[in-house]
């Protein structure tokens, strides 16, 4: 049992009488309270962020309020503990200040001054709890940009709502292509989470056999079909207390979503063959590559654990559609490639720049991981897409001249290449070039060009 988190003092006095007086002062000044007669076990019950000090005397039997105060601040040393004090524990109360008590109120003391030193330390445990958000908020924000690599508009709000969700206990539908990096996602939502100590499963359905899948997923009890001579615990069973990630939903057959959508509903799991019904604590975070809806119309997934999953879904975007990002992760992986092999690091020329920038990645992340790998390794930059690399031929023949003009002939070149590929509006292309729209506006007016010279219609309609 913990101490909820909306008592702000824990009282502890052995004397019934000044223990009553003293919770009555506290309670007509409107703070909420928890009155206790000794301390024994008082640690095992606050969690480490609780946010309220503790009030205790010094002298009671058993655990006396120098030892209270040793254990606390082995679990949170900047917890404010309030010693009160008979006149002959004062060098006691000035050795406790030395260990770290918040202060000493010798007896008697008047009201006043036990509000007064109760509501200052109030506000200085919520300035470190604060203070200890802040710092966990910037240490995640950190962590997913070094997880989720990428400064396009796509990448950024990503990231916002992978935040965002972490935080709750909502279970998450992951929508992303092959190779987009769903698994990193769904990792980053449990490391990010208040499950984080808890164990992360991933399982693959499509790689499951359909004979095996309910098995594997739920569990058995012995005896439940040929060959099951003893209990197996499933993965939801397995993942309990933490996060089971479960990808390529879309395979799962209709008799299995049924169970899953039990479970979700109740939070329950059965083994085959068994009757006892076991509580979960559990978070699902599902992924998909499919248009769920789609195969739901189709009669290929269930309606119903569709629009259950359906609450949370959070859609990594394709590389195609991040613009510079693939340069950025293309040379991040190729650094973290180098240090592995202990070779010296290579930077990417304009004609390869221009080539990873034409690429269409129908492999995503993944692909591109591969290509750093070779590229790291010494070997010839060569993408699957002839497309691609007869795209930045044509870009490097038309870099000539000058610095300045190199540059302009360069930017010009991809911005056509862009439009070439993009037939959809002016806010797509300047997500996939990774600037804002006004910029791509005044960008095509200096380089004299327009949807027209690639055939397609412009959208115009979403300009800043």
């Amino acid at each position: 049992m913990t101490i909820d988190n909306r008592i702000q003092v824990v009282l502890i006095d052995d004397d019934p009488h000044l223990r009553q007086a003293l919770s009555q002062t506290l309670d007509l000044a409107g703070l909420k309270i928890l009155p206790l007669a000794e301390a024994k076990g008082l640690v095992g019950q606050l969690e480490r962020d609780w946010p309220g000090v503790v009030v205790s005397d010094i002298r009671m039997p058993g655990m006396d309020g120098l030892e209270l105060l040793t254990e606390l601040h082995a679990q949170d040393p900047e917890l404010p503990v309030l010693l009160i004090t008979g006149h002959g524990d004062v060098p006691l109360a000035v050795q406790a200040m030395r260990a770290g008590a918040y202060d000493f109120l010798e007896k008697p003391f008047a009201s006043d001054a036990l509000l007064d030193t109760v509501r200052r330390a109030l506000a200085l445990r919520r300035l470190v709890l604060d203070n200890r958000s802040l710092r966990l908020a910037l240490s995640d924000r950190n962590q997913l940009s070094t997880r989720l690599v990428g400064q396009s508009s796509s990448m950024l709000r990503l990231r916002e709502q992978i935040g965002a969700l972490a935080a709750t206990k909502a279970d998450v539908l992951i929508l992303g292509e092959t190779g987009a990096g769903k698994e990193v996602v769904a990792r980053a939502l449990h490391d990010l989470s208040s499950r984080r100590n808890g164990p992360f499963v991933a399982i693959n359905a499509g790689a499951l056999a359909e004979s095996v899948v309910e098995s594997e997923l739920f569990g058995h009890e012995p005896g439940a079909f040929t060959g099951a001579q003893k209990r197996r615990i499933g993965k939801f069973e397995f993942a309990n207390g933490g996060t089971l990630f479960l990808d390529e939903i879309e395979s799962m057959s209709l008799d299995v979503q049924v169970k899953l959508l039990r479970l979700l509903q109740e939070r329950v799991v059965e083994r085959l063959g068994g009757n006892q019904l076991i509580p979960l604590d559990i978070r699902i975070i599902a992924a998909t590559k499919e248009d769920l809806r789609q195969s739901a119309d189709q009669g290929r997934f269930r309606a119903d654990l569709y629009y259950r999953l359906n609450v949370a879904p959070l859609r990594i975007p394709p590389l195609r559609e991040r613009g510079e990002d693939a340069l950025v992760l293309f040379q991040h992986f190729a650094d973290e490639a180098s240090a592995r092999h202990g070779l010296p690091p290579h930077e990417l020329q304009p004609g390869q720049r221009a080539l990873l920038l034409r690429h269409t990645w129908p492999g995503n992340v993944r692909e591109l991981q591969n290509a750093a790998e070779r590229f790291a390794l010494g070997l010839e930059l060569a993408l699957d897409n002839n497309e691609a690399q007869g795209a930045a031929g044509t870009v490097m023949e038309q870099i000539s001249g000058g610095l300045s003009e190199q540059v302009e002939n360069f930017e010009k070149s991809l911005i056509a290449a862009e439009l070439a590929r993009s037939h959809s509006s002016v806010r797509s292309v300047a997500e996939a070039l990774g600037i804002p729209r006004k910029t791509l506006h005044d960008k095509l007016r200096k380089h004299g060009l327009s949807f027209a010279d690639s055939g397609a219609a412009s959208h115009t309609d979403d300009l800043d």
